[in-house]
């Protein structure tokens, strides 16, 4: 697994072409431009239309796309567009309920970030994710719980979605993939809303989240971001390890392989180590 780290994967609409160049511009780890949800089924066409030219008049650009769910009628065209675009670095797929459906998609040659966000998605996930040119999974919480008709907003609807989410990280993990991405958070003004989802994801171990307004950036990338106790712990617990002096102690605490491994975690996520 020897991906960037993606702690923000930030949505604009096809629809709105001048939104990319901004987008790109941001702090955002990737940029994802929406040919699926964001457009309205009349304008799907121009919507592509305006990605490959945006891409043909911007060939140092790379963008992620996701795509039309399986069955649309628009998603051939989609993956033609993806194909024959370098500038196109992956493709997410939404509404992802199996294997075959991931493997039309990597017939595009690009990798492809399946989306969770159904009971069937849930079910196929061990196939899913096992799946020919999977290079992560995603999670759509807003679909998935109208699917599941969970009452959305509530503790009780929470708990489900969280029993998805470990589905996703335990199979994320089993089949090698980078790290999940969390589902989006629609309240764009909920600051401490947003700081909390990101800090939850973070500790549930996914590597980031998808986000729907640049002002959201920068809220997940401080949320991933250790404090500096932490990294003066990690960076502790290393120069013990680097001093080679077997079984230590750090601040009371013995320290395995297990601790070892959590300081070098903690020093990725500050882009001070190797992904």
């Amino acid at each position: 697994m020897d991906n960037p780290p993606i702690r923000s994967a930030l949505f604009v609409p096809a629809t709105r072409p001048e939104r990319i160049p901004k987008a790109l511009e941001s702090a955002a780890d990737a940029v994802i431009v929406d040919l699926e949800d964001a457009v309205a089924e009349p304008l799907k066409a121009q919507a592509r239309a305006n990605l490959d030219a945006f891409l043909d008049a911007n060939p140092e650009a790379r963008v992620l796309v996701r795509i039309n769910a399986p069955q649309h009628e628009q998603q051939a065209l989609d993956l033609q567009l993806c194909r024959r675009q370098p500038g196109v670095v992956a493709v997410l797929l939404p509404k992802a309920e199996s294997a075959a459906q991931v493997e039309l998609a990597t017939a595009c040659g690009k990798p492809v970030w399946p989306i969770i966000e159904s009971a069937r998605g849930l079910l196929e996930l061990p196939a899913i994710a096992a799946a020919r040119g999977v290079e992560r999974l995603s999670f759509g919480a807003l679909d998935l719980g109208l699917d599941l008709g969970l009452a959305s907003g509530t503790e009780a609807a929470q708990r489900i979605l969280d029993q998805a989410r470990y589905a996703i990280l335990l199979h994320s993990i089993l089949a090698q993939l980078a790290p999940p991405l969390d589902s989006v958070f629609a309240d764009i003004k909920n600051i401490d809303g947003m700081r909390q989802m990101a800090a939850d994801a973070r500790d549930m171990g996914f590597g980031g989240l998808l986000c729907i307004h640049p002002s959201q950036v920068a809220l997940i990338h401080g949320a991933y971001m250790p404090r500096p106790e932490e990294l003066d712990w990690a960076r502790r617990v290393l120069d013990a390890v680097a001093s080679g002096g077997g079984v230590f102690v750090v601040d009371g605490q013995m320290v395995d392989a297990p601790v070892i491994g959590l300081a070098r975690r903690v020093l990725r996520r500050a882009g001070l180590a190797p992904a």
